[in-house]
Protein backbone atom coordinates (compact mmCIF):
# COMPACT_ATOMS: atom_id res chain seq x y z
CA UNK A 1 0.00 0.00 0.00
CA UNK A 2 1.75 3.20 -1.15
CA UNK A 3 1.60 6.42 0.98
CA UNK A 4 -0.93 7.85 -1.32
CA UNK A 5 -3.52 5.18 -1.09
CA UNK A 6 -3.36 5.72 2.66
CA UNK A 7 -3.44 9.66 2.88
CA UNK A 8 -6.46 8.80 0.10
CA UNK A 9 -8.14 6.50 2.91
CA UNK A 10 -7.36 8.62 5.84
CA UNK A 11 -9.13 11.85 3.98
CA UNK A 12 -12.11 9.48 3.14
CA UNK A 13 -11.97 8.65 6.87
CA UNK A 14 -11.92 12.38 8.29
CA UNK A 15 -14.58 13.36 5.68
CA UNK A 16 -17.01 11.03 6.58
CA UNK A 17 -16.30 11.66 10.47
CA UNK A 18 -17.11 15.64 9.65
CA UNK A 19 -20.50 14.17 7.95
CA UNK A 20 -21.56 11.75 10.71
CA UNK A 21 -20.89 14.63 13.44
CA UNK A 22 -20.78 17.67 12.13
CA UNK A 23 -24.90 18.34 12.38
CA UNK A 24 -24.56 17.30 15.95
CA UNK A 25 -21.63 19.41 16.83
CA UNK A 26 -23.07 22.21 14.58
CA UNK A 27 -26.67 21.99 16.57
CA UNK A 28 -24.96 21.86 20.25
CA UNK A 29 -23.00 25.21 19.46
CA UNK A 30 -26.32 26.80 18.55
CA UNK A 31 -28.23 25.54 21.37
CA UNK A 32 -25.15 25.85 23.75
CA UNK A 33 -24.44 29.44 22.28
CA UNK A 34 -28.22 30.17 22.83
CA UNK A 35 -28.21 28.93 26.59
CA UNK A 36 -25.76 31.42 27.28
CA UNK A 37 -27.26 34.37 25.70
CA UNK A 38 -29.83 33.72 26.97
CA UNK A 39 -28.65 33.29 30.92
CA UNK A 40 -26.26 36.30 29.96
CA UNK A 41 -29.80 38.31 29.29
CA UNK A 42 -30.92 37.64 32.13
CA UNK A 43 -28.71 36.81 34.73
CA UNK A 44 -30.20 33.55 35.57
CA UNK A 45 -27.51 30.99 36.27
CA UNK A 46 -28.96 28.09 36.61
CA UNK A 47 -26.84 25.30 36.04
CA UNK A 48 -29.15 22.65 34.48
CA UNK A 49 -30.24 25.12 31.86
CA UNK A 50 -27.02 25.14 30.47
CA UNK A 51 -27.17 21.03 29.95
CA UNK A 52 -30.99 20.30 29.44
CA UNK A 53 -31.97 21.94 26.23
CA UNK A 54 -28.59 20.76 24.51
CA UNK A 55 -29.28 16.92 25.35
CA UNK A 56 -32.72 17.42 23.74
CA UNK A 57 -31.64 19.20 20.78
CA UNK A 58 -29.15 16.59 20.64
CA UNK A 59 -30.86 13.92 20.69
CA UNK A 60 -33.71 14.73 18.82
CA UNK A 61 -31.18 15.74 16.22
CA UNK A 62 -29.79 12.67 16.70
CA UNK A 63 -33.13 10.98 15.87
CA UNK A 64 -33.80 13.01 12.97
CA UNK A 65 -29.80 12.44 11.21
CA UNK A 66 -29.63 8.68 12.39
CA UNK A 67 -30.30 7.37 8.78
CA UNK A 68 -27.66 9.60 7.10
CA UNK A 69 -25.41 9.09 9.68
CA UNK A 70 -25.57 5.11 9.17
CA UNK A 71 -25.68 5.50 5.37
CA UNK A 72 -22.85 7.76 5.30
CA UNK A 73 -20.47 4.88 8.22
CA UNK A 74 -22.60 1.58 5.69
CA UNK A 75 -21.01 3.69 2.73
CA UNK A 76 -17.23 4.17 3.99
CA UNK A 77 -17.35 1.01 5.56
CA UNK A 78 -18.16 -0.56 2.18
CA UNK A 79 -15.42 1.49 0.51
CA UNK A 80 -12.68 0.15 2.43
CA UNK A 81 -14.28 -3.60 2.42
CA UNK A 82 -13.63 -3.16 -1.45
CA UNK A 83 -10.06 -1.84 -1.00
CA UNK A 84 -9.20 -4.63 1.31
CA UNK A 85 -10.55 -7.23 -1.16
CA UNK A 86 -8.47 -6.08 -3.80
CA UNK A 87 -5.32 -5.43 -2.24
CA UNK A 88 -4.69 -2.22 -1.85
Amino acid sequence: MTGLAILDIARDGIFTFLKVAGPLMIVALIVGLAVSLFQALTQIQEQTLIYVPKIVAVFGTLLLMLPFMGDALGSYMTRIAERIASGG
